[in-house]
């Protein structure tokens, strides 16, 4: 491993005393960097649609007679794998592309590749590996789930060259990281519905309202290099943006689940979702990063608890 003095073989945004650096042997570090085992807010982030589609298709295959615990469980159990595979594949090939902006940026330059403590090639080789996880997952759910998740991989090819053409990157992020709105109907139903497509939508949104949070922490150095984002657009009618795109959130995911049938449960923690949401955005303030880091990683809460409405939703629901 190179000399690492200079970094202690840390990145300077996430915590030094993670599980990482107590578990796992010092040569591994780097890798768990480049998958951001690190930093788990975004595998959180990824499951969640995944967790949401699987349990609200789960809530209408109960009126269907098609329902099956323990196929939710199991799939639930593989959409936690994936999305930490995937994430962390995505991750590592998000930061090939952005090596030389990486370099630049205060944040990230410490990151295992501008740092050196990983090698590009070596980085490929950790892809690889980490998508033959993602792959044996895949492999587990029927043919049109399969179908479905290899066709999510154009978009997740494109989305970091996004922010070099297009002030709206987070857009391109919400595509690929809702995927799994679709991905966990397909999963228990084997097709799509208009239910599930409004779950996609109202992920989209909310991915794109949490992302511009994020990004708020980087505007200032995306500005000097160029990088667009919906931080630098939105500027200081951020707030307002926020309201709209959770707005909508709300507002299509309430119609979703009305469509499939889930039961008052369901909507009682869609309603607390809203006040998690109205929380964010009257703490918000944009020139705050370590603040807007932490109004990111509430949403990690939003998922889980939207995630369990639909559960014990489904629950009652059970015959």
């Amino acid at each position: 491993m190179e000399d690492t003095d200079n970094f202690n073989d840390r990145v300077s945004d996430a915590p030094s005393d993670n599980w990482v650096y107590r578990i796992l042997p010092p040569w591994v570090w780097p890798y768990a960097q480049l998958a951001r085992w690190d930093r788990p807010i975004g595998w959180q982030l990824l499951m969640w649609p995944c967790f949401w589609s699987a349990t609200l298709a789960a809530n209408a295959a109960i009126y269907q007679g098609l329902y099956s615990g323990s196929l939710l469980v199991f799939h639930l159990i593989l959409y936690f794998i994936g999305a930490v595979a995937m994430r962390g594949a995505g991750c590592t090939y998000n930061d090939l592309v952005d090596h030389e902006i990486d370099m630049q940026v205060a944040r990230t330059r410490s990151r295992p590749l501008p740092s050196g403590r990983v090698t590009r090639d070596r980085a490929k080789i950790f892809i690889g590996l980490q998508a033959l996880v993602g792959l044996f997952v895949l492999l587990q759910f029927n043919w049109f789930t399969v179908f479905l998740g290899l066709l999510s991989l154009g978009i997740v090819a494109l989305y970091p060259y996004a922010k070099r053409f297009t002030d709206w990157p987070q857009f391109y992020l919400g595509l690929a990281f809702s995927w799994g709105a679709l991905m966990g109907w397909a999963g228990i139903l084997g097709g799509l519905s208009f239910a599930t497509i409004l779950l996609y939508a109202a992920s989209v949104a909310w991915t794109i309202g949490y992302d511009t949070i994020y990004a708020h922490q980087d505007k200032e150095d995306d500005e000097l290099i160029g990088v667009r984002s919906t931080a630098r657009l939105f500027g200081d009618k951020t707030r307002a943006w926020l309201i709209g795109l959770y707005g909508l959130t709300l507002v299509l995911m309430f119609t979703a689940f009305v469509l499939a049938g889930a039961n008052l449960i369901a909507f009682i923690a869609l309603f607390g979702a809203a006040g998690m949401f109205a929380w964010q955005i009257v703490r918000l303030d944009i020139n705050d990063a370590a603040q807007c880091l932490a109004l990111f990683k509430s949403n990690n809460r939003v998922g889980l608890t939207i995630f369990c409405g639909l559960f014990f939703s489904l629950l009652f629901a059970i015959p």
